[in-house]
Formats: C-alpha cells, sequence, structure tokens
C-alpha cells in the first residue's frame, strides 16, 4: 500500500475524478492515519446529493517497511 503524505491531500480535491479514483485515495489517506472521523454534513433525499466531511491526523512516522 502506498503512503499517503500531507502534499498528497491537495491531489484529492483535482477535478474532474473518477469515483474509483477518488475512493483509492480516500482509503490510502485513511489508512495510513493513526485518527479519523467523518462527519455527515447534509444529505439530500430528493436529489441524492450529500457532504461528507473527513478530519484525521496522518501518522507522520516512517514505517519500518517504508526506507
Amino acid at each position: 500500500m502506498p503512503r499517503f503524505y500531507l502534499e498528497d491531500i491537495k491531489h484529492l480535491e483535482k477535478s474532474p475524478s473518477s469515483p474509483a479514483n477518488l475512493r483509492c485515495r480516500v482509503s490510502e489517506l485513511l489508512i495510513n492515519s493513526v485518527r479519523a472521523n467523518a462527519k455527515v454534513e447534509v444529505v439530500n433525499r430528493e436529489t441524492g446529493e450529500y457532504r461528507v466531511v473527513l478530519q484525521g491526523t496522518l501518522d507522520k512516522e516512517q514505517s519500518k517497511w517504508w526506507w
């Protein structure tokens, strides 16, 4: 699994992004976090639109597997 760094966060907002690509990047972010929370801010039942906010802390220590 690739490591996710603070510098990689800016790439999450690149548009357009396929749902599959975004899923991979968000998964990498969560796996490399030591703490993570999600908050559902908006759900529109008529349109299916939603807004979810992620908040967390990335693991800044290098793993023994990454040199």
